[in-house]
């Protein structure tokens, strides 16, 4: 089941293809609120048409007249189904203009024939001016489209009150047309937006555990290789010995397991303290004199997390890329700011792994750093030192623990060097 899966994985690196491009997103028009939308939109709209159906019908005129008003439903309701379309609002300017100026003709043309029947499709044109034009022009066309109304009546001979009674019919309807129309857009992108958030969710939570399992993974298993080789080399001189660190190797590793059972649930508090003694221990196998100071109180547990995996992945860059013989641990809290400084020897600046999956390792402390509100510093010294500074506001609990001493003792069973 691994080998199916990293073949898979193999498969779509090769073809640059991520999991998330493998499954494109639904379309919003899928989904069940935008289609709901929708569907009240085409609903108005074809009662708007039904209405004025109605109207030709009862209107008195030749059965010519009734027949060619019904024709022209066809081409205006066609026309505005067109303009509610999501993201017709973005259509090239000469075809806004052609479908406008097609549209205003079937709207005025008919008025001779039907006069105050066709009311209606001039509500019509009034949504659309609202939604393919900018606002400075839609909204001075909509109001002109609504006062044309007050022309037919005085025409016919109707009382003013009735041309009233059209223009504010005329303007309603493209009101509701236009909030009808925008709503449907609206909630097609937000649901579109939401399936965006989620994806991009689901994307930095693969982010954080391939982080987290970097950060994990990589102090321990060096720790285990550098206790392994020393233990190798213990065994045949010094076996007690070689029996304790076969404990201490043991024990990280149910550490590291226990870690990455932690990652995968979302959350591993780690503790700065802890790991200054972890780190002294490795390092005195790797036969590297460490020097430790600390004087911290209590601090937040995300704060604490931040700066212990900047230490195992300082420790670990370290023990994997330099040949260091001296190493100098400071973790110190001064003005409300925590400051952790690992400074060593034996570094390398020309230093290129030509791996092409060499680890992001102080990019990922970087970007830990950066979400804490802190900050992250490397540097090398001419003199072949390497040093690295992470500070970070320290928010202590209501009852801060006493500062510790300038020192951390060293494991059992071994000597400790300052």
């Amino acid at each position: 089941m691994m080998d199916s899966h990293d073949r898979s994985h193999r498969a779509e690196e090769s073809t640059g293809r991520s999991p998330e491009a493998a499954a494109p997103p639904t379309p919003g028009n899928r989904l069940p609120a935008p289609r709901i939308a929708r569907t009240i939109l085409i609903a108005a709209l074809l009662g708007y048409t039904l209405l004025t159906t109605t109207s030709i019908l009862t209107a008195g005129v030749s059965p010519t007249a009734e027949a060619t008003g019904l024709l022209l439903l066809l081409p205006i309701t066609a026309l505005q189904l067109l303009h509610s379309t999501p993201g017709n609002n973005q259509a090239s300017p000469p075809r806004t203009r052609l479908t406008l100026v097609l549209q205003a003709l079937l709207t005025y043309l008919p008025l001779v024939i039907f006069h105050a029947y066709w009311e209606t499709m001039a509500g019509y044109l009034a949504g659309s001016l609202l939604l393919l034009l900018p606002p400075r022009v839609a909204w001075p066309l909509y109001a002109t489209v609504g006062l044309s109304m007050l022309i037919p009546p005085l025409l016919t001979g109707h009382p003013l009150l009735h041309g009233i009674y059209l223009t504010h019919t005329t303007l309603l309807t493209g009101l509701v047309l236009y909030g009808l129309t925008r709503l449907a857009h609206l909630t097609t992108h937000l649901h579109t937006t939401r399936g965006e958030l989620a994806r991009q969710a689901v994307t930095g939570e693969r982010l954080r555990f391939a982080r987290d399992l970097h950060d994990i993974l990589g102090f321990s298993l060096s720790a285990i290789t550098r206790k392994s080789e020393l233990i190798d080399q213990l065994i045949p001189t010094h076996p007690d010995r070689a029996m304790q660190e076969v404990d201490e190797v043991l024990a990280l590793a149910g550490q590291s397991l226990a870690d990455v059972r932690k990652a995968a649930s979302g959350y591993r508090a780690i503790s700065l303290q802890q790991e200054i003694r972890t780190a002294q221990s490795m390092l005195h196998a790797a036969d590297i004199h460490v020097h430790i100071g600390i004087e911290l109180p209590t601090v937040a547990p995300h704060i604490d997390t931040a700066l212990a995996t900047t230490l195992r992945e300082a420790v670990t860059n370290l023990l994997r890329h330099g040949n260091a013989t001296r190493c100098r641990i400071t973790a110190v809290h001064r003005d409300g700011v925590v400051r952790l400084l690992i400074e060593n020897d034996g570094a390398d600046p020309a230093y290129h792994n030509p791996a092409s999956h060499s680890g992001n390792g102080l990019d990922n402390l970087q970007a830990r750093m950066t979400a804490i509100g802190g900050r992250l510093e490397t540097g090398h010294g001419g003199d072949g030192t390497f040093r690295l500074l992470a500070e970070a506001p320290a928010k202590p609990s209501e009852s801060p623990a006493e500062p510790m001493g300038a020192s951390v003792p060293a494991p059992v069973g071994r000597p400790r060097m300052s």
